[in-house]
């Protein structure tokens, strides 16, 4: 099994500190009220400013100081810690509150970025440092986007794209069960609300430009928030006939054409966030299902399609190897 090596984590992390700062090119999440709007990323965003866009640079944060705490002795670790320690202050996280005191601000990054931001505070805390706590209040902030908006949201988004609530779901209901309880509780049963009774998934992917699997981040996701007797109850009924290779394309790595095209690139980050779903519901199963061989297996084949690949081009530089680390550290 590929496993996060020192090696990979210097590599990932000389790709990360080369964008996390780089401003342009950048793509903004922003609705204009006026000309006093305009303004250069780094004004709009002191701390995530880099990496193309705002969530980009937020996982990158995330993946750096993920690394940092896994394999501190590497060579880029007094690097990863100058740089937070410069970017993690409270003048400049306010900020980026201040960002979201703008009017029209409710949709941004939702819920993709405000669930990276919790992973990222969850990350920053680990650390004996004052990351975690200067990064507190955006962390609040988003904590109560997510409690004002999940009662609201009637129907779940199932799209392999930034705006799959599944996959946002997942990560914020792992930093919840640590420091909000209460979204953790809400999340799980949000989760019941629009999943508990799917049965035979025909996982209709990849679509061209999705990233995420809306089939197995849904099944990560009722791993984390279900029972594990319950689970894999509702595992065999959502997907009755993976024992049997079916549906074939959840396991067979996606084909990525243009690597310098900015959507098609993110079929690269299909096949890593499968591997992170594979392997992880692996382990939810447990090692006698039958499920949980042709789970490691498809796995190792997706990352073998893409690991090689987060250099080719900026287009996936920017982020592929923080779901690269989510896949190796599964």
């Amino acid at each position: 099994m590929t496993v996060l090596t020192a090696a990979h984590a210097a590599t990932f992390a000389r790709l990360t500190l080369g964008h996390v700062g780089q401003e342009y090119p950048h793509k903004l999440d922003q609705v204009l009220t006026g000309d006093a709007d305009l303004a250069p990323p780094r004004v709009l965003h002191p701390i995530f400013f880099g990496s193309f866009d705002w969530h980009s640079c937020v996982h990158g944060w995330w993946q750096l100081l993920t690394l940092l705490r896994l394999h501190p002795d590497i060579a880029e670790a007094a690097e990863i810690r100058a740089r937070a320690d410069e970017a993690f202050m409270r003048e400049k996280v306010a900020g980026e509150l201040a960002f979201l005191d703008r009017a029209y601000t409710a949709g941004f990054e939702r819920p993709y970025g405000w669930a990276w931001l919790l992973a990222l505070h969850g990350e920053a805390v680990r650390h004996d440092a004052a990351w975690g706590n200067a990064l507190a209040p955006l962390a609040r902030a988003f904590a109560v986007r997510f409690a004002e908006f999940l009662p609201k949201l009637t129907y779940p988004l199932r799209v392999g794209t930034h705006f799959n609530t599944a996959f946002a779901l997942t990560l914020a209901h792992d930093w919840g069960r640590e420091h909000d309880p209460a979204l953790a509780q809400l999340i799980e049963q949000r989760a019941r609300d629009w999943f508990v009774n799917d049965r035979g998934c025909q996982a209709w992917e990849p679509g061209g430009d999705e990233f995420l699997s809306p089939a197995l981040g849904e099944a990560l996701l009722m791993s984390r928030v279900l029972p594990a007797p319950a689970f894999r109850d509702w595992f065999d009924a959502f997907l009755p006939d993976l024992a049997h290779g079916e549906p074939a394309t959840l396991f067979t790595p996606a084909t990525v054409s243009d690597r310098s095209d900015g959507k098609i690139a993110h079929l690269d980050g299909l096949n890593l966030s499968r591997a992170w779903c594979w392997r992880a519901l692996a382990a939810a199963l447990g090692h006698a299902h039958p499920v949980a061989a042709p789970a490691r297996d498809a796995a190792e084949r997706h990352l073998a399609a893409s690991l090689p690949h987060l250099a080719d081009d900026y287009m996936g530089t920017h982020w592929l190897a923080s779901f690269a680390l989510l896949a190796l550290t599964a």
